[in-house]
């Protein structure tokens, strides 16, 4: 998953009526964003996983575990990544995310 480079890592205060602009109310915007978030997440997740079942082997001792730099390397990544949240707030706000109105 490619993630963008203007996204903040900490949480940014934003005024309501930018949220609440593209669908005209506040908790359906957040409701988009939400699932967006979960969206996000599971691929992150999945991503994250695929990655290190290359490292998998039946039989680790606990040397083996402490010494993997690659793999350690692969999870400082994952935790340096800005949070879902923050991820499908950018997209919702740049109107990347696609959504539609239930009549």
């Amino acid at each position: 998953m490619e993630i963008k480079r203007n996204v903040p890592n900490n949480t940014v205060t934003r005024k309501l009526t930018d949220i609440d602009g593209p669908t005209g109310n506040l908790y359906e915007s957040v409701t988009i964003i939400a699932k967006r978030a979960n969206q996000i997440s599971t691929e992150l997740k999945q991503e994250l996983n695929r990655k290190l079942a290359d490292f998998s082997t039946t039989t680790d001792s606990l040397e083996e575990t402490f010494e993997n730099r690659e793999q350690i390397e692969i999870s400082k990544y994952y935790e340096r990544i800005p949070k879902p949240v923050l991820i499908a707030t950018e997209e919702f706000l740049d109107g990347e995310v696609y959504f539609e109105e239930k009549q």
